[in-house]
């Protein structure tokens, strides 16, 4: 069977709606104005309503991408969840999916859920591509599914949510294909961000060494990213070698001559934005590489620099921002587009941002490289290279991108006041891990076609309907009956 250029076929996301503005929220909140538009880069939030949660999210954009690209169910045999959406500590989200399947009479299907924390997804991901170039591979896709619910408690952490559900269509001849030689990885024992209260979504947080543990993780995946390139190569790797770089953000800081008063701000709370990445890429590419003279002679005072020096230098990032802006510009920009108007979206966040370079860049990403970086707390982390090809129809860039209809999407939100958004989050903090209870099923800005919640009973089983199809007499969508 053929296996050249295995990776991403197909590609659809969904996102809930709903959304409130940051701007609204900044007023609503009492704090300054620009502090999560421009402090953090953000202009919109997605967030689920009680009538949508993970499950629903993945149900909708699994059955979107079989029709969207006209997939057989029977066709699909893995399928891989990342998440760190806990709704069941047993039951994986993956078995809720499987009933989709069951409806076509296939139950043949490997993988369950990969959860750590916003590496999930890459987990999934990576087991997809490595069963389709391992000897196990049947001939059929590998389907990969990111989805999660980021909340925050009130405070400075909750401008940093969102909601969203990727899914990934894996097998040979892709348009987005791995350069599987080239992955290089840290991973290591931390306490940065963490979800020890069971009875609760919300997390524990320590930002300052989340800060450090992420530049951490870029810089050693980065080295060891270019000592296999130049294994594999015989020349040395450097940023110049990608053409876009895409990286986990939880939120965007894309206003380059603010980015000091973004490092300082209290609203940093477990990650880096990607300009500030391409920072610490370009200090690296400065220590490891050749780059012009004008840019040696700027960051040569912080050559000696090592370690936590480097990762806190505030003269580096003021150093680094003026040399990186027009790197940061081609390379990264296009794939903030999503990130900065959904949100986060924790395992999906990293896929959303690639996704972003899609729609922003089809139609001239053919036979360029794209260099992800993908971080979990507590932590996991990896570099890997992507590279876009000439694909057939209906896996082309261009359907793709027709597929994903991003700005369509993004157009037909409904948005939300802020006290209504928060009455929303009060709700569902109450009911969290709660049953034997019915949701409003208020599908009203929900499109045809989207799965919503009806109700938990009393044994907490949840059950879902389909808009549009509720008048089919059917059984209702539920744990697995």
């Amino acid at each position: 069977m053929d296996r050249k250029d295995v990776g991403i076929l197909a590609m659809d996301i969904y996102f809930p709606p709903s959304c409130v503005k940051q701007e609204a929220l900044e007023v609503h909140d009492g704090a300054s104005k620009g502090k999560y538009t421009i402090g953090l880069g953000q202009e919109c939030m997605a967030f689920c309503t009680e009538v949508e949660d993970v499950i629903s999210m993945s149900l909708t954009v699994v059955s979107n991408l079989l029709k969207n690209y006209k997939i057989d169910p029977k066709m699909i045999g893995r399928l891989e969840v990342g998440s760190e959406t806990v709704i069941d500590k047993s039951k994986s989200i993956k078995t809720w999916l499987m009933q989709i399947f069951e409806e076509h009479g296939n139950t043949d299907i490997e993988g369950v859920d990969s959860s750590n924390a916003c590496y999930g997804g890459t987990a999934a991901l990576f087991n997809c591509v490595n069963w389709v170039e391992s000897s196990s591979w049947d001939g059929r896709y590998g389907l990969v599914v990111c989805t999660d619910s980021a909340v925050y408690a009130e405070g400075p952490a909750r401008p940093t949510g969102g909601a969203a559900a990727i899914a990934m269509l894996i097998g040979p001849n892709a348009p987005i294909a791995f350069e599987s030689k080239y992955r290089a990885s840290h991973m290591a024992h931390v306490y940065d961000f963490y979800k020890p209260k069971l009875a609760s979504e919300y997390p524990v947080v320590d930002g300052k060494l989340s800060q450090t543990c992420y530049l951490m993780a870029v810089d050693k995946c980065y080295r060891r990213f270019c000592e296999k390139f130049e294994k594999f190569e015989g020349k040395q790797f450097s940023v110049a070698d990608a053409d876009y770089c895409v990286f986990h953000s939880p939120y965007n800081k894309v206003t380059v001559f603010l980015i000091i008063h973004f490092l300082k701000s209290r609203f940093y709370l477990f990650t880096i934005n990607p300009f500030f990445c391409l920072i610490c890429l370009l200090f690296i590419y400065f220590k490891f590489s050749t780059v012009d003279e004008d840019a040696i002679e700027k960051l040569k005072p912080f050559a000696d620099l090592v370690g936590d020096e480097s990762y806190q230098s505030r003269d580096l990032e003021k150093t680094s921002q003026q040399v990186a802006k027009a790197l940061y510009d081609a390379k990264v920009g296009p794939s903030t587009l999503v990130p900065k108007q959904v949100g986060n979206m924790y395992t999906a966040s990293l896929y959303a941002a690639l996704l972003s370079v899609i729609h922003n860049k089809h139609a001239s990403l053919e036979g360029q490289r794209i260099m992800m970086f993908s971080y979990g707390s507590g932590m996991t982390a990896t570099v890997f290279s992507l590279k876009a090809k000439k694909a057939q129809h209906p896996f082309t860039l261009s359907n793709i991108a027709s597929v994903l209809d991003v700005s369509r999407k993004l157009e037909s939100r409904h948005e939300v006041s802020p006290e209504k958004f928060v009455e929303t989050l009060k709700l569902n903090e109450h009911r969290y891990g709660g049953n034997d209870f019915v949701t409003n099923n208020d599908t009203s800005v929900l499109s045809p076609g989207t799965y919503y919640l009806t109700n938990v009973d009393a044994l907490y089983r949840r059950f879902y309907k389909k808009k549009g199809e509720e008048a089919k007499d059917a059984p209702k969508i539920a744990n697995g009956h």
